[in-house]
């Protein structure tokens, strides 16, 4: 039977300098699939609970979709997995752009890397005569993740892909990102620190170049006509992604109440948002649209700073979660300073939002005085200062100062400086949120105490129901029953978020985009294109039924890791404190009523939060 995938991943082991190329049993894709799903499935039989994240013998899993470079419908996602030294649990970070499209067409459909090499290499896979290197990266080691991207480019083939980590990995802050697509079209694997993972096996970079492996399909002509005709409904619905990219829903979520202001301690910053809104960047600083591979969207932008400070500038363009970040959660409304802000973070190697976080954390603790100037080197954590911030920006990546003290996350952060802190330390499992807020979006609280990375949006993003995106075979969720929909209304939401959740955890396996779910791609869509690619003959029964089993078996993983009912919480801020004003002004989310009703659609033992033996056995996992 033809396959969409190679069948056949690179093995590396760093420690002694070989790889080997091993198989992908049909079997095993046919029951998780590929991307972070197969890997899950690797980590799983593989692991060991006692191991240390950044130990030299854990393991990195780097997976494509199983549409991965192929003419899916934005067919480039890769998922890098491992355990993450920030949550200290399952860790996964997918990522567009073209390095995963390069990659299958250099025959491979991941990378398993473990060990550590005694001094910084590279790994430069080269597609078209199946040569594979270890090349030293000790001129590299200290580059950011722009210059070593350049680098690395006149080093190999102006064609290849590069993957790489910045100082922030090096120094083996636990949010550094993997970095790709240079300085103009920058994605990140960004959350849970798999940069980390990286830097502490002195592995700088990832490069390849393609091939002539091309993903073949069981019915291409009717496969090619199918996504044609999704290109244009995908597109038709999707103009304002098309002309703002995330950035461009900005305003809108400072509506709702979902922005986070004032370390989420704020309700309405219409005037902070209008300044730093994605539509505002359109009319003063854009320059030029870009799209990851097969993408029928293009939400990617680039922009040039013509004035002020920071002019002359050339950058990717702050996505939605970096300007809420940089902006209503720090008070700061100079976009200039947040384009820069993103900039640097992303030269660091450094997730966004995770930097976020934390600075706005020390911000609470200086005005709490739980930092002082002595703490902070004489500098002064003010809200909205733009250079406190920058300055911030720096010593987290160099792990120089406070910085050291922000470099572990929140929770390392609070434990140190004491119970107080703990109040405003905001994460689950580890993890701070991502920014759009359970008081504004009542399912958005059970998702982010389940889900399998810590606070997570992407794992449900069922806060999309709420501002009016249906998507088919989901619509129909969390409603009342008069058939009404309310986003503050927690009655019916564990079961909706379960759902979300199911769906959800197929499209990094798939490598598919999620952003194509905004235009209407439901379940059954879905399962037409498995079934023309592959001809498995799939329905939306085993849509759903593949996501509930890959979500199942990544909960097993961080039982393994200590993880159970306990820890399916949120901070007290989103239990407690409403609001004061704006789009979600009062609103509290019943997180006990919405668990209750969680563990049971899931199958789960409420007292320990575990999946029952007979709910497994029905997923295939017993």
């Amino acid at each position: 039977m033809p396959l969409v995938y190679a069948g056949r991943y690179l093995k590396v082991n760093l420690t002694n300098g070989t790889w080997s190329e091993e198989s992908i049993a049909d079997a095993d894709v046919r029951r998780f699939l590929l991307g972070s799903g197969y890997a899950a499935w690797l980590h799983y039989r593989e692991m060991e609970p006692n191991l240390p994240p950044l130990d030299a013998t854990s393991t990195l899993y780097i997976f494509n979709g199983l549409f991965t470079g192929s003419f899916a419908p934005s067919g480039c996602r890769t998922t890098w997995c491992g355990r993450s030294p920030l949550t200290g649990i399952w860790g996964e970070s997918n990522v567009g752009g073209h390095w995963g499209a390069v990659l299958r067409a250099a025959g491979y459909d991941g990378l398993v890397i473990t060990g550590r090499a005694e001094r910084a290499v590279y790994l430069w896979i080269d597609g078209r005569d199946a040569s594979i290197e270890l090349r030293s990266a000790e001129h590299l080691w200290g580059c950011d993740c722009h210059e070593a991207h350049d680098a690395l480019l006149a080093e190999t083939d102006a064609k290849a892909q590069v993957a790489a980590i910045g100082p922030a990995g090096e120094n083996l802050v636990h949010y550094a990102s993997v970095m790709m697509g240079g300085r103009l079209q920058a994605r990140a694997a960004g959350r849970g620190g798999i940069g980390a993972i990286m830097g502490s096996k002195h592995l700088k970079a990832i490069v390849v170049r393609g091939g002539s492996a091309r993903p073949s399909y069981h019915d291409p002509k009717t496969f090619r006509q199918a996504v044609k005709t999704a290109n244009r409904w995908i597109q038709a619905n999707s103009i304002g992604m098309s002309k703002l990219g995330t950035s461009g829903g900005l305003a809108g979520a400072e509506r709702a109440g979902d922005l986070p202001v004032d370390n989420w301690r704020g309700g309405s910053w219409s005037e902070g948002a209008q300044r730093t809104t994605g539509q505002t960047i359109a009319e003063t600083m854009f320059s030029k649209h870009h799209r990851c591979f097969a993408c029928p969207i293009g939400c990617g932008k680039q922009v040039e700073i013509k004035e002020g400070r920071y002019a002359g500038l050339q950058a990717h363009n702050p996505e939605y979660e970096t300007l809420a970040g940089f902006g209503g959660l720090l008070l700061n409304d100079d976009l200039h300073s947040i384009v820069y802000m993103d900039h640097l973070c992303n030269s660091y190697g450094l997730d966004t939002i995770s930097t976020t976080a934390n600075i706005a954390f020390a911000f609470e603790a200086y005005e709490k005085g739980l930092l002082n100037d002595e703490d902070t080197d004489r500098l002064p954590l003010r809200w909205g200062d733009a250079d406190a911030i920058i300055e911030l920006i720096h010593r987290i990546a160099r792990r120089e100062g406070l910085g050291d003290l922000l470099a572990d996350g929140v929770r390392s952060a609070a434990t140190r400086l004491g119970p107080e802190a703990e109040n405003f330390a905001l994460h689950v499992k580890g993890q701070e949120l991502p920014y759009h807020d359970p008081r504004a979006f009542a399912s958005m609280a059970v998702n982010y105490a389940t889900a399998n990375r810590g606070a997570c949006h992407l794992e449900a993003l069922s806060y999309w129901r709420g501002y009016g995106i249906e998507v088919p075979g989901l619509s129909h969720l969390g409603e009342t029953e008069d058939g009404a929909f309310d986003r503050h209304d927690s009655r019916g939401k564990g079961s909706m978020a379960a759902r979300y959740q199911d769906y959800m955890a197929l499209y990094n396996p798939l490598g598919l985009c999620k952003f194509i779910i905004k235009a209407s791609v439901g379940p059954e869509t879905v399962a037409e294109w498995v079934e023309l690619a592959m001809g498995w003959n799939w329905t939306t029964d085993d849509v759903f039924r593949t996501g509930e089993r890959l979500f199942n078996l990544k909960r097993l993983i961080n039982i393994s890791y200590g993880i159970g009912r306990a820890d399916d919480t949120l901070p007290q801020r989103f239990l407690t404190e409403p609001r004061p004003d704006g789009g979600a002004a009062g609103v509290l989310p019943d997180l006990e009523t919405m668990l209750e009703e969680y563990y049971a659609a899931r199958g789960w033992d409420p007292a320990t939060g575990h999946p029952t033996a007979a709910r497994l056995a029905e997923l295939g996992l017993a």
